[in-house]
């Protein structure tokens, strides 16, 4: 069996071309994916070749970790799931290419305990669950962010899981003027236009390494900031400040199984709306286009590729 995939033969060499997979096990299920989405945070990170040394990096690699599609057929042990419509969060199902996150092709093999079923009705917002799942994950059982920094997808879906969840809307910084709409419930200004200085709980999802110092400067005395983005530059901050405040760091990493699951339930009781997050759908065919204007364009705050047409 083969399938179109995207693939980065090398930084900013990309193509769209068929690979071999492996074969389906008897727990596996084979998924043809209807959408997918372009990551501008790891994603553009292996576009550029910024990537940090990642488990499993190295070229030629399948991106992609955000897909959503049928289940068109399965191993022995999982025949019960056909025809069901599922997320995908990457797949390593490709004989001749690395699965880095393996997602972005026409179909794709993975065990079943992979493939998360979703409501079809959400058409291609079902892309965004590994998104959402991630601010789930930075937020769950923490004091929820008072300041969110970046109003890109994820600020988005860190605010929103925020009003959720009962907390107080939080302020949003951006510096864009055109990302400063779009905020349902939550003000979003101009990191200038905020004066405020005694934030408890400031969450970055800019992936801006060389602004920590400023956000330090905006935490109360034993304030904690969240990294929540992915950091192509070092991570390093001025010690006297942070210890002149006693502030408090923390890493967000990726989300877990269970967070997906928090996050589907969270969907389906009409508690986190996806609508209005992708704005540039492309072809897949149109792959090499695509992807840079994800990472460029100021106007584009998520791209996804539709595979209907791969061929």
């Amino acid at each position: 069996m083969d399938a179109h995939a995207v693939i980065l033969e090398a930084p900013r060499q990309l193509a769209l071309r068929r690979l071999n997979l492996s074969e389906c096990g008897p727990s596996d299920v084979i998924v043809d994916i209807a959408w997918s989405g372009i990551s501008t945070g790891t994603e553009k990170l292996l576009w550029t070749g910024e990537m940090p040394r990642f488990p499993g990096m190295g070229y030629p690699l399948v991106p992609g970790y955000e897909s959503v599609g049928r289940i068109t057929d399965a191993g022995a042990d999982a025949k019960g799931r056909i025809g069901e419509w599922v997320f995908v969060p990457g797949a390593a199902c490709y004989q001749d290419a690395r699965s880095l996150f393996g997602g972005t092709a026409e179909r794709v093999i993975v065990p079943s305990s992979r493939a998360l079923l979703v409501s079809e009705s959400l058409g291609k917002d079902g892309v965004l669950f590994a998104l959402a799942a991630t601010a789930l994950h930075a937020i769950s059982g923490e004091k929820p962010p008072e300041l969110i920094v970046g109003h890109g997808t994820l600020g988005r879906l860190l605010a929103r899981l925020t009003i959720a969840t009962g907390a107080p809307a939080p302020t949003v910084w951006d510096n864009k003027a055109s990302r400063r709409s779009g905020g349902v419930g939550y003000d979003v200004i101009a990191p200038k236009d905020d004066d405020r200085k005694d934030y408890a709980t400031i969450y970055d999802a800019s992936g801006y390494a060389d602004g920590i110092d400023t956000l330090i400067g905006r935490l109360a005395h034993g304030g904690e900031l969240v990294l929540a983005g992915f950091y192509a530059n070092r991570p390093s901050f001025a010690f006297p400040p942070a210890f002149q405040i006693e502030a408090r760091m923390r890493i967000a990493a990726e989300w877990q199984p269970q967070d997906l699951a928090v996050t589907r339930d969270l969907i389906e009781t009409g508690a986190l709306d996806l609508s209005d997050l992708i704005s540039h759908t492309s072809p897949a065919g149109d792959a090499e286009r695509a992807y840079p204007t994800a990472f460029h364009d100021t106007d584009c705050l998520k791209m996804v590729l539709d595979w209907s047409q791969a061929a």
